[in-house]
């Protein structure tokens, strides 16, 4: 069997929250939609609108920081076997490595942390997670594949 991929969807977003729920809703029905051979069940599908929202959000706070008004991008691609998204934006930049561990879940003071999940929720949710980041912006890739 070949593996088939339908073309990209891309879509270019002003760096304000007020966009993120058309992230999810267009990531969320491209993943679910994608002809009568979807790759997703309806969790995988819950869980990539959240990886995928989790990395937009992290896009627009990096860009509101420094009053970047360039668009974010996310790209997202399927294939018969699995879904690709890219979030790039225009940011700082980040060090990955620079980025706290969290307070094991099962510890009071995993209760104070309301923020600094995201990246700990694509790592453990996505099947792959990819994070090149630089001065000039941040790219997030993450598949998540059919089960």
């Amino acid at each position: 069997m070949t593996s088939e991929t339908i073309p990209a969807i891309e879509l270019a977003i002003p760096p304000y929250p007020e966009y993120l729920q058309l992230v999810r809703a267009l990531v969320g029905a491209a993943a679910s939609s994608s002809g009568a051979r979807s790759p997703l069940g309806p969790g995988r599908v819950a869980d990539l609108r959240l990886v995928v929202s989790e990395a937009a959000t992290n896009a627009v706070e990096a860009q509101g920081a420094i009053g970047a008004r360039d668009r974010i991008v996310v790209r997202c691609q399927v294939a018969e076997d699995r879904v690709l998204v890219e979030v790039i934006d225009h940011g700082p930049g980040f060090d990955l490595d620079a980025v706290p561990d969290l307070p094991d879940v099962e510890t009071p003071e995993r209760l104070r942390h309301e923020s600094g999940l995201g990246v700990a929720l694509m790592e453990r949710m996505a099947d792959e997670v990819n994070v090149e980041s630089g001065s000039d912006g941040t790219t997030v890739r993450l598949v998540i594949q059919s089960t």
